[in-house]
């Protein structure tokens, strides 16, 4: 018998080379290529050879100023949070994909949707993980009504979209996708070729269809979707879910959105009743305290649409290592470093002989730079172990030269705050409003020696 030829296929972007190399050509990653059994492309169902497939009739070629803009229809899911992180509802036609740890409450958010939607619209649950009876016990113990659900514990592509060209459901979900495997290809399930190759398929049957389906995909340890980058170019919509799997709160974030705002965040309570939305999640990511703590600073980020007040706590301590530690939890740690040296340098406060830790109360992850001024103010709260004023909220990019420079969307964020109670607010001169806002006076500052002295004064 003659051996099967074999190549080796980059499990980032599906880049292929016939012989081993320790770094990507195509996306430049290292120790990505993985042997795998060339594909003839063979095959007599009318699904292989999915790549000389059409998506559609071959359209005529149009001015784009004769086309007209229509806005895409949405329909809920009746999950208030998850649609907003889904920009107001799901698209007839599109393909979202929605990643997270195992056990983190994909399938549960999912099956609660479906179980919504399914008294108004024909819905599908195609499960490739678990049996028939293991849904059906899930949603007996989150009491919820799945009467019309219509469910398939199927992995083979063909019989799938045979399925959801007889049924023609309106959603579909298909869990998860690294399970699903076609008979035109004779990889295993869950090899690049096979995830490339079903993503690909399914993804032509809603575009023709009209059918919203939704993908369930694996994560790798560091977090990224399983599979070949191209998975996440293909959907209209990239979705993940974040959270410590012992904390009771989950977060849904936007990465991708065709059809609405990226970074759009949806806030999830995990409960014996699967997972509610929670309607003011600001309060999670702020710690009671009776008496303000020194290293305590509150700040408002933006979070897509969405202006969110989040906890900085700061810890300085003498350091009894040669090298003083810079540890970050929620902020990227390199910032941290720069912010240090800009602390020294433009306030002099030094700190190279004290260990540093920062930390997001409630596990959110704060990417924007409008956290600078409430992580130095919180150093410098743990270091003069001194508190805050109360009622005392901050936000603002600092610079490597010392200056604090203005934030998007500045006037919802203090009006965000004004709503929750606090009364000071500390923010760069730029975002300063022309109008005052009830509640809530204004501190507006331009450097960072500026904001020491008079944050001094209102202590």
């Amino acid at each position: 018998m003659a051996k099967a030829k074999t190549n080796y296929t980059c499990s980032e972007c599906g880049g292929v080379s016939n012989k081993w190399t320790g770094q990507c050509g195509a996306c430049q990653q290292w120790n990505t290529m993985v042997e795998t059994v060339m594909e003839t492309g063979g095959g007599n169902n009318r699904y292989s050879n999915p790549q000389h497939l059409s998506l559609a009739q071959t359209a005529p070629v149009l001015s784009l100023q004769d086309i007209d803009a229509l806005d895409v229809p949405r329909f809920p899911t009746g999950i208030e949070e998850f649609d907003r992180v889904l920009g107001g509802g799901l698209v007839a036609g599109g393909v979202v994909l929605i990643g997270g740890d195992p056990g983190i409450g994909k399938s549960t958010l999912l099956l609660q949707a479906l179980a919504h939607m399914s008294h108004a619209k024909s819905v599908l649950y195609v499960s490739g993980e678990e049996s028939g009876a293991q849904i059906a016990l899930r949603a007996k113990r989150l009491a919820i009504d799945a009467r019309d659900l219509k469910l398939q514990a199927e992995i083979q592509l063909e019989k799938v979209l045979g399925t959801l060209a007889d049924l023609k459901p309106q959603v579909a979900v298909i869990d998860s996708i690294q399970t699903m495997y076609s008979d035109a290809l004779s990889s295993a399930p869950g090899s690049v070729a096979q995830v490339r190759e079903c993503a690909a398929q399914l993804t032509r049957m809603a575009k023709q269809s009209g059918i919203t389906i939704i993908l369930v995909g694996h994560v790798t340890k560091e977090g990224a979707l399983a599979g070949p980058r191209v998975l996440e170019h293909i959907v209209d919509t990239v979705l993940y879910f974040e959270g410590d799997n012992h904390s009771s709160y989950r977060l849904v974030r936007a990465i991708k959105n065709r059809f609405g705002a990226v970074n759009e965040l949806g806030v999830f309570a995990m409960t014996d009743k699967g997972l509610k939305g929670v309607s003011n999640p600001s309060a999670l990511f702020l710690s009671q305290h009776d008496n303000q703590v020194p290293g305590s600073c509150v700040m408002v980020t933006q979070e897509g649409t969405r202006p969110l007040l989040v906890e900085i706590q700061a810890l300085v301590d003498a350091s009894h290592l040669p090298n003083a530690r810079r540890l970050s939890v929620g902020l990227e740690q390199n910032r941290l470093a720069m912010l240090l040296a800009v602390l020294h340098r433009h306030a002099g406060i030094a700190a190279f002989d004290q260990d540093v830790f920062i930390n997001a109360v409630g596990g959110v992850k704060i990417t924007e730079p409008a956290a600078d001024l409430a992580v130095l103010l919180a150093i410098n709260s743990s270091m003069r172990s001194k508190a805050l004023p109360r009622g005392f909220v901050v936000f603002g990019e600092v610079g490597l030269a010392g200056e604090i420079r203005p934030a998007p969307r500045g006037q919802e964020r203090l009006r965000e705050a004004a709503k929750l109670g606090f009364s000071i607010a500390m923010i760069p001169k730029a975002n300063a409003p022309k109008q005052p806002i009830e509640g809530i006076t204004i501190v507006a500052v331009e450097r960072i020696d500026d904001a020491f002295n008079k944050l001094r004064e209102l202590q």
